[in-house]
């Protein structure tokens, strides 16, 4: 049995009240990548790390979905075709 090692990276920065987050997917096949970014209301204190959770939340979960995306291609493209049975 093979062993496979996939990793993802954050990356973050700051500007202002925004805070932008990238993941990366590195596979043996290429990278994908995934965005997110939060924004910190002006009344709230400033926790950098609130900031920085969330973006990272939402950088990951745009990357699932993406890999979504891309796995339901790849199972599309080597599924055997639906039959349908039509009553007409």
């Amino acid at each position: 049995m093979e062993t496979k090692r996939w990793t993802v990276q954050i990356y973050l920065s700051e500007h202002g009240d925004d805070t932008f987050a990238k993941a990366v997917l590195t596979t043996g096949d290429g990278h994908l990548a995934g965005a997110g970014h939060a924004r910190r209301n002006p009344v709230d204190p400033s926790v950098p790390e609130i900031g920085d959770e969330l973006a990272t939340a939402r950088a990951l979960a745009d990357l699932a979905d993406k890999l979504l995306v891309i796995t339901s291609r790849d199972i599309a493209q080597v599924a055997p075709p639906v039959e349908r049975n039509s009553l007409w």
